[in-house]
């Protein structure tokens, strides 16, 4: 153990890089579990009613965001996640591109829009793994699946199972052979799944097993880093039946008063107090009273099959920190815990797909519970997954380090980002961020270490934080927040489409200040525009995209 102690930390020291005031022995195991299309008040921590006491546990023992931002959909989110760096740097400025899509992008006019992860970027793995770290990825991969020089063993994992497309059926995902939607275990499709447990085959049962599996099977003496890509909630809704059974009956009192109990049980968590407004419904949502009787019971399952698979991922984590603290390594385990997104409102408004009949339900690839019940997740904001609102962009945040975390019981209260998380680990893990990947200059970082988070101290942030996917965007600077829908288009900024908040006053988004702070909204527009430029968002291809030829 020594010996190996001693070798790491001189090749880190050969390496250059600097730690976290840890020796090597020290350093500690990152797992960061990502779930997808989770609205923010779905969990128990952020007011939820579904049964999630092992996230909560985290939450309550480590250090809870009150306001973090992801990048409002699936693959900018995870391109940002493992590279520090806005999307649009990394190659995945709008979506990864499928093998079998028909639409071409030019590649040199748009480097910034080509679907995948370009050479200009490190993964977090290209860069722990140098470092004496064993790297693991069980879930979505979502960064590239076109052709195998994009997977993630080809992208600094040392194991993979799980997906490689944006998503994939719960139960029988061998079936799907869509856009490679089915699992892949390393390099090679998985023909025939096989359960990890005693019940059906489930993916993010799955996804767990392989995870704890890596672990089990990696090397004593190494830190390792696992990557917990949950593909749940997102579409198609399926769930174990004894799950299910859990939540029926109990949203039939609709969403109006889910949304009503939840920000009443956020305001009482303190996540928000008595002059922060719950905002309306949905304008293309109808009133839970003009739903007709007959209606009552479809929807009414619909959330509760939403509402088993989380609880089925929060029962997963729990099975995930009996495995660590088995192996006496859950101590010295950083984990981070949050959504890809805000809530999805894709489909008919009151959902899509058979969701009576188990089997047919089972095999549908796009179930979901419409707007309706997104409305109801995305509590107390607006708007939804695409959108840079709050509904759309924020996101539950936990960090939980026993060893290194001082427990916290109030929020923190500063505000935090994607691009803030390389640049956490990297501190806590003791590896410099290179100037150079395989021969390639990288972009610098863009975010901050949000170490001092830990024991409760500010994060000193010098800069505005900004965002864009599919011509939404923001800038946050302090409590100010510019926001559009459709305001960053092909052709550059629309100003008259940007709206301008006091999130301090107005956390919610209730009362547009452009009008009233006309000045300060061009300065922050201005301020987009520039870092839109910079971070490549610009040039950007229209709607309309070449068709390859067959």
């Amino acid at each position: 153990m020594q010996k190996n102690t001693i070798t790491v930390y001189l090749l880190l020291l050969a390496l250059g890089l600097t730690g976290f005031h840890l020796n090597a022995a020290e350093r500690p195991n990152v797992i960061i579990i990502l779930v997808d299309d989770m609205g923010f008040s779905d969990i128990g921590a952020y007011g939820g009613e579904i049964k999630t006491p092992h996230i909560d546990a985290l939450a309550q023992r480590g250090v809870r965001f009150s306001q973090f931002y992801n990048a409002s959909r699936c693959c900018p989110t995870r391109a940002t996640l493992m590279t520090g760096l806005h999307p649009h740097l990394t190659g995945i400025g709008h979506m990864t591109t499928s093998p079998q899509s028909k639409k071409v992008i030019d590649k040199k006019a748009f480097p910034n829009y080509q679907g995948h992860l370009n050479k200009n970027c490190a993964t977090l793995t290209e860069m722990l793994r140098p470092a004496g770290y064993s790297t693991y990825l069980a879930g979505k991969w979502h960064l590239g699946q076109s052709e195998k020089l994009l997977w993630p063993l080809q992208r600094g994992f040392d194991k993979f199972y799980g997906n490689l497309a944006g998503s994939t059926r719960f139960f029988s995902p061998d079936t799907d052979k869509r856009e490679g939607r089915g699992i892949y275990s390393g390099n090679e499709a998985v023909l025939k799944v096989k359960s990890t447990t005693d019940k059906p085959y489930y993916t993010t049962d799955a996804f767990t097993d392989y995870g704890i599996k890596f672990i089990e099977e990696g090397d004593n003496e190494k830190p390792f880093f696992l990557y917990l890509a949950y593909t749940a909630p997102h579409w198609p809704h399926q769930a174990h039946k004894e799950d299910i059974d859990k939540y029926r009956g109990k949203y039939k009192t609709g969403w109006d008063q889910l949304r009503q109990q939840r920000f009443k049980q956020q305001k009482e968590l303190g996540l928000f107090d008595e002059k922060d407004k719950l905002s309306p419904r949905d304008a293309k949502v109808p009133a839970w009273s003009s739903i007709k009787p007959d209606k009552v019971d479809e929807l009414d399952l619909r959330m509760a099959v939403y509402a088993a698979m989380i609880d089925r991922v929060d029962q997963n984590i729990g099975k995930l920190i009996s495995a660590l603290k088995k192996r006496s390594v859950f101590d010295n385990t950083l984990i981070l815990f949050m959504s890809d997104n805000g809530a999805c409102a894709e489909g008919p408004t009151l959902g899509r797909g058979n969701i009576f009949d188990i089997n047919k339900r089972n095999l549908e690839t796009n179930n979901n519970y419409g707007a309706a019940w997104a409305n109801a997740s995305s509590t107390p904001f607006r708007l939804y997954k695409h959108y840079t609102h709050e509904g759309g962009s924020a996101t539950p945040f936990i960090m939980h380090w026993p060893k290194g975390i001082k427990s916290q019981s109030n929020w923190y209260r500063d505000s935090a980002q994607l691009i803030d998380v390389v640049p956490t680990l990297l501190e806590v893990c003791g590896v410099k961020y290179p100037e150079t990947y395989q021969g390639h200059e990288l972009h610098p970082l863009r975010g901050i270490s949000l170490a001092p988070s830990f024991s409760a101290k500010p994060l000193m942030r010098t800069k505005p934080m900004f965002s864009e996917h599919e011509n939404n965007a923001f800038m946050i600077d302090g409590s100010w927040k510019l926001v559009g829908k459709g305001v960053a288009t092909p052709q550059g900024p629309d100003i008259e489409k940007w709206e301008l908040y006091n999130l301090k006053d107005d956390r919610t988004e209730l009362k547009n200040l452009a009008q009233t702070e006309n000045q300060r909204l061009k300065e922050m527009a201005d301020s987009w525009h520039a870092w839109s430029l910079e971070d490549k968002v610009y040039p950007k291809p229209s709607g309309k995209k070449k068709k390859r030829k067959n």
